[in-house]
């Protein structure tokens, strides 16, 4: 194999998967998608195999390959068949992994008949259904709760849309007009992906395709091998919680054994599954060990399959990170897949000590909102960023989505211009960043004032009872904070609660920041000077958790700026 050939062929499939995801950016009608970016695309070779990923939203990703296998195999035995010309859908989480929010569409890619690659893509639309606008719902006892279920269906055909099937989509939704243009920017995405494929395909020809192909995914495979160097050899163990709307506390425990060979990592003693949409399907977990495994081993690994086949994820069936269908999975893909990333990196924090940083904020900090305004429904969704936690040689990075989602924020002026309400605050939450020789990154403030009477507003967070955890010292994050505004009083309310709003209404989230990293006492004072200076640490913070030496001035700071 000429190993320039298949470099190149290598690059354009990444950049191929990086242009399916601009082509549905560009195309797409909600803001969740156009502004935020909430999807991901990848491209695959006949038997189901990753090739090439865009650098899009990990809970996604990990979760492409389990579910297009599963998918296949579903179709394979109930139909429909996967033929040249067909685009498949499906939303089912039990099958392409992820909540019901998550539309995946597969386009097989054909070359004179013959069956030689995949594109795949998925986004998540802001409304399927189910109990609340926005349908990620606290409450719901069964998936069917949470929205609409499309089982695999063609929605193209040669060159057309198959209207009834996308209307049988979209008509479940509260904005089903919305839902039709997502679902033509993602049929969009996927020709683009199969034109670069058989461009390639042109240019060096069917066998150079294949060759190329298996070579990246065997020399993937053996630079992750030698990258289990830099692991210490053995089993460690770790545990962290998801907190219940109830008050109590779900256990997921992760048993990492590392070998020269392969990773294993077992979530026996998880937490049984629960009748409230706290649950995770064992793809959202798969994607969880593959972020934090490809963290450890570098992400100058091209992402495929040979870059993950050292991987093994098992789970009990049943379990918290393993339910049976129908359990409700909207929040698990969004909450339980952080704690994931979280108890992960806390194991593997023996194994590699000089790699893993303190923990990050922990959630996505999901806010769904929906009624009617004018006669006209809408809902609105999207995810607030946190604090990473620091690491042995730099702070955590104030204000951003972590591990498990790399969404953009959604922009205020767009909210205000599409939504009846109105955005009073959006900054940056001084000394929610975990104290340590290394700062944890501060979270963020968000504050939103509700312009129409029967606006249903939906918090779906974590951390509010369990702190995001320092290491090596360092103290643990602020935790999460959610208040409501009413008549002039104001009240914390829970962090996994629905509200029914009037005009005037105020809801403010407030993240969670991350650990910090090393002991408080061996910060530099410069450092924590810097910190005062930027509004990111408090005087009275400063001086509680930085001690001044004796007969050195106290720090003074000044007030916080709004991002």
């Amino acid at each position: 194999m000429d190993l320039v050939t298949a470099q190149l062929i290598g690059d354009s499939l990444v950049y191929a998967s990086e242009e399916m995801g601009f082509a549905l950016r560009n195309s797409a009608y909600s803001p969740n998608i156009k502004e935020r970016m909430d999807h991901s695309a990848a491209l695959f070779d006949p038997t189901g195999r990753l090739l090439a990923q865009a650098e899009h939203i990990p809970v996604h990703l990990g979760s492409l390959p389990w579910g297009l296998k599963r998918l296949i195999e579903s179709c394979a035995r109930e139909g429909p068949p996967i033929e040249e010309g067909v685009m498949v859908a499906s939303n089912d989480p039990y099958l392409t992994g992820t909540h019901l929010n998550d539309l995946t569409l597969l386009l097989p890619i054909h070359h004179r008949g013959e069956l030689v690659a995949f594109a795949v893509n998925k986004a998540h639309h802001s409304d399927v259904g189910g109990l609340v606008p926005g349908s990620i719902s606290t409450q719901a006892k069964t998936l069917f709760e949470e929205g609409f279920v499309l089982e695999p269906t063609v929605v193209w055909k040669e060159t057309h849309f198959v209207e009834g099937a996308l209307s049988k989509f979209s008509s479940a939704s509260r904005t089903p007009q919305e839902r039709l243009g997502d679902i033509r920017a993602q049929a969009a995405a996927n020709i683009t992906g199969s034109r670069r494929v058989k461009d390639l395909i042109g240019r060096y020809g069917l066998a150079a395709f294949k060759d190329a192909g298996a070579h990246l995914i065997s020399h993937a495979e053996a630079i992750t091998k030698k990258r289990l160097s830099r692991l210490k050899k053995g089993t460690y163990s770790a545990v962290d919680y998801i907190e219940g709307p109830g008050g109590e506390d779900l256990k997921i425990c992760a048993r990492v054994t590392v070998t020269d060979r392969k990773v294993a990592i077992d979530y026996a003693g998880t937490s049984p599954q629960v009748d409230y949409p706290l649950n995770a399907v064992f793809g959202v977990t798969i994607s969880g060990a593959h972020f934090a495994f490809r963290c450890l081993t570098g992400d100058d690994i091209p992402a495929n399959h040979g870059t993950f086949s050292l991987l093994e994820v098992s789970a009990p069936a049943g379990c918290l990170v393993n339910p049976s269908r129908p359990h409700p999975v909207g929040g698990g893909n969004v909450e339980t897949s952080q704690r994931n990333a979280d108890v992960l990196f806390r194991a593997f924090s023996r194994s590699a000590p000089r790699l893993v940083p303190a923990a990050a904020g922990g959630s996505m900090n999901n806010v769904i909102v929906g009624g009617k305004h004018r006669g006209k429904p809408w809902t609105f969704y999207e995810t607030i960023g946190v604090g990473l936690g620091g690491s042995r040689s730099r702070d955590g990075v104030d204000g951003i989505q972590a591990n498990m989602t790399n969404t953009m924020n959604t922009p205020v002026e767009e909210m205000e211009r599409s939504f009846p309400f109105r955005v009073l605050r959006y900054e940056l939450r001084p000394d929610s960043g975990g104290p340590g020789r290394s700062r944890g990154g501060v979270g963020l403030i968000r504050t939103y004032m509700v312009l129409s009477d029967g606006t249903s507003f939906t918090v779906m967070a974590d951390r509010e009872r369990h702190p995001p955890w320092g290491l090596a010292g360092g103290k643990p994050g602020g935790m999460t904070e959610v208040r409501l505004t009413r008549g002039g009083s104001t009240r914390r309310i829970p962090s996994k609660s629905t509200h029914m709003l009037d005009s005037g209404d105020i809801v403010e989230v407030r993240t969670a920041g991350g650990g910090g990293f090393g002991s408080p006492r061996s910060r530099p004072r410069q450092m924590v000077e810097e910190d005062l200076a930027d509004g990111l640490v408090s005087r009275e913070s400063a001086l509680r958790n930085y001690p001044r030496k004796p007969g050195r001035r106290p720090p003074s700071g000044r007030r916080t700026k709004s991002v």
